[in-house]
């Protein structure tokens, strides 16, 4: 689990704090397909369910499909910390756990923290 990580946060222009992080994952491949589907309603169920969560995005390296990477992005530690305890990070978390080869968990922040947040503004105007 992610228990017992630094969790870095900055500040939007809002004072609000958000806690920003990269996942690395590598996945078996025999796994991979199963994965990416479980993954996927995952990250649709997260942000769609949950105020605290603002993205969490998957992607994988065009040249090697098993190396995945996850954009997390959190209101804040709390939202984090709450985002562990929902029915559909727990199904993932269990689901997944003999597909998962390695991961990594990266705390970040953000060089410019004003344009963060204008980054999510933009995408969702009106």
């Amino acid at each position: 689990m992610y228990s017992g990580l630094a969790q870095l946060q900055v500040s939007d222009e809002n004072g609000e704090k958000m806690m920003i992080r990269i996942a690395a994952l590598e996945i078996y491949p025999e796994y991979l397909e199963d994965y990416n589907s479980i993954l996927k309603k995952e990250a649709e169920s997260s942000v769609r369910l949950e105020e605290g969560v603002i993205c969490i995005y998957p992607m994988f390296q065009k040249e090697n499909p098993t190396q995945i990477r996850l954009l997390e992005i959190y209101a804040d530690s709390a939202a984090y910390r709450s985002h562990l305890k929902t029915p559909h990070f727990l199904e993932y978390k269990t689901s997944t756990l003999k597909m998962v080869k390695s991961l990594k968990l990266i705390d970040m922040e953000a060089i410019d923290k004003k344009a963060t947040a204008k980054i999510f503004k933009k995408m969702y105007a009106d």
